[in-house]
């Protein structure tokens, strides 16, 4: 740390830290990084770190394995006391998760600048809470870094002042420049799971909204259990799916589902590269998907990224899941040929050096 005053960088999540590394690189010395500990484990967590060059933690704080409420107070409170220790010039939050919450509460009880990363996402469903979160963040937010131009229309339509509105592209574009997914890597991931080469699907699912609801999980479960007669189904288990489904009684059920361990970001990002389908409830891998051009069913409602719903990725809707794992496995092949030669929606430039310099600009050091 140099004697400048510092830019704290909070980040209590996989997809958080993932997403910021390109800015903590960029603010070099002047970043000071706060983890919450929302996700604390080897595979969610430790890992991670490993992967990403120049990712460092400076502060720890230890609020993983509690209720939302839980988290966003004492996260918030943690915070706050961390802050108002040291010298900050300003506060980068990332994306909607309970940490981006607490963080720009933190910041503004303390009446620090706060700039929030991935702003003006919206799906228009009040029931995620992550959509509340987004839209608190925004609310609060000094610099909203909008990813593409819809996101900034979105914030002005909420009265968000232009002043406070840059649009930056996708930080995701810089971590995925550090990570690198490579054939090789994608043949030495399947090795090392033992999946054999040829087509394979890619299948994650971990929001809570789903996983809490036992009759959708199962239906998700069965869906790609079908799929897997015909085509190896590899599917990285989240802790808190892994708690539900052992909850339910249900462990075991699905044995032609290839489950593994979380992976470390490298590992995922080259299976990703080299599956035939994508299936998934998570909102970095639609982003991710995009960038690798794969096809990707989105076990959702609804997506706080529109603008890969032309024909980037399929929402699951009302659908039978096992009709629409079948469907889109039956038309990926074509599908991801016809992604391969299509312009991206994301500019191809470091959004991670826009924002580092915009930071610099309003707040300097």
């Amino acid at each position: 740390m140099t004697g400048r005053a510092p830019v704290a960088v909070v980040m209590g999540t996989r997809p958080e830290a993932i997403k910021l590394a390109g800015l903590v690189t960029g603010l070099g010395d002047d970043a000071l990084v706060v983890h919450t500990g929302q996700h604390y484990d080897a595979q969610l967590w430790e890992n991670v770190q490993a992967d990403l060059p120049g990712m460092h933690v400076d502060e720890h704080i230890h609020c993983g394995g509690r209720s939302r409420g839980e988290q966003i107070g004492m996260a918030t409170s943690e915070m706050t006391r961390f802050l108002s220790s040291r010298d900050i010039r300003a506060v980068v939050v990332q994306g909607d998760t309970n940490s981006t919450l607490a963080g720009a509460l933190a910041a503004n009880a303390l009446g620090l600048p706060l700039v929030h990363v991935e702003a003006g996402l919206r799906s228009g469903d009040r029931r995620m809470p992550e959509e509340i979160n987004r839209i608190l963040v925004d609310t609060l937010a000094d610099l909203c870094c909008a990813p593409v131009e819809r996101n900034a229309n979105q914030l002005i339509q909420e009265r968000v002042t232009p002043d406070r509105i840059v649009i930056t592209g996708n930080t995701l574009w810089d971590a995925m420049a550090m990570i690198r997914p490579t054939p090789q890597g994608t043949a030495q991931a399947l090795d090392s799971l033992n999946v054999p080469p040829g087509d394979y699907v890619l299948a994650t699912i971990h929001r809570a909204g789903t996983v809490s609801d036992t009759e959708r999980l199962v239906g998700l479960l069965d869906g790609l259990d079908a799929l897997a007669e015909q085509a190896e189904v590899v599917f990285p288990v989240h802790p808190r799916t892994s708690a539900a489904i052992a909850e339910a009684g249900l462990s075991g059920r699905w044995q032609r589902i290839h489950m593994v361990q979380p992976l470390p970001p490298s590992q995922f990002m080259a299976l990703e590269a080299g599956a035939t389908l994508l299936v998934s409830d998570s909102g970095g891998v639609q982003e991710e998907a995009c960038f690798l051009r794969r096809p990707l069913l989105v076990l959702r409602d609804s997506t706080e990224r529109p603008e890969l719903l032309d024909g980037w990725c399929r929402l699951l809707g009302d659908q039978d899941p096992a009709v629409a794992i079948d469907r889109a496995w039956a038309d990926a092949r074509q599908w991801g040929a016809d992604l391969a030669i299509r312009q991206l929606p994301y500019p191809g430039e470091s959004a991670s050096s826009v924002i580092a310099a915009e930071i610099n600009r309003r707040w300097p050091a």
